[in-house]
């Protein structure tokens, strides 16, 4: 996670005549400006000409350029593969953000690549199912609540048909063929639930965030399987 955030900040300042503040920094990547701080000071021990300080604004030298990145066939088979099936089976607020991401992969190639990469024939296609339309209308917001650890209140109807009232913990969502998982801490349990996107009915915050306590994380639930 960290490894991305600091390619993350080289991509915020590439480019950049003026120097960028670290509190605008750190709301671009949802950090606090402790951890804008902390990752400057890395990347410039890394070898990053990063200009700057706190309190002034950061910028890169000019004329710098990150390396090209090399993939082999494999990799790029990989990588293209799955921003397409990320582009075909999630929300368009995600789909969108695959094909940028898959444009700066092949933007970061070596020249002789990037059509390549770009070309390739591979296609990632899914059937369009009332599961699947009902899952992308709370994608965004439950993707959102998982990254800020915002408390969940949802309508919930299970394969049975029986309908209730959840305050839940979200920690982590799970694509399967046919439906989105969520899974949460549920308070009204007190233990961790499984609940499919397409079946929660309505949803809202409460604006209360939590705290990730051991033994109600999502590497928690994992460990239970």
């Amino acid at each position: 996670m960290r490894s991305l955030r600091l390619f993350a900040l080289l991509d915020h300042l590439r480019g950049r005549t003026v120097p960028i503040s670290a509190d605008a920094l750190a709301q671009m990547l949802g950090v606090s400006v402790r951890t804008i701080y902390r990752d400057m000071v890395t990347l410039q021990a890394m070898g990053a000409p990063v200009r700057g300080e706190a309190g002034v604004g950061y910028q890169l030298e000019r004329g710098y350029f990150l390396p090209p990145l090399h993939l082999d066939h494999d990799e790029m088979d990989a990588v293209m593969l799955g921003m397409r099936l990320i582009a075909a089976r999630s929300d368009e607020p995600l789909a969108a953000a695959a094909r940028r991401a898959s444009a700066k992969f092949a933007a970061s190639m070596e020249p002789n690549r990037q059509a390549t990469y770009s070309n390739l024939p591979l296609r990632a296609v899914s059937k369009e199912t009332a599961e699947s339309e009902g899952a992308k209308a709370h994608l965004s917001l439950l993707r959102d609540a998982i990254r800020q650890r915002l408390i969940l209140r949802i309508t919930y109807t299970d394969l049975s048909g029986n309908e209730s009232e959840r305050t839940i913990r979200p920690l982590g969502l799970t694509l399967f063929d046919s439906a989105w998982l969520l899974t949460g801490w549920c308070e009204t349990r007190d233990d961790f639930r499984n609940f499919r996107a397409d079946r929660i009915a309505i949803i809202s915050t409460t604006g209360i965030t939590f705290r990730h306590e051991k033994g109600r994380r999502f590497e928690d639930y994992l460990k239970t399987l």
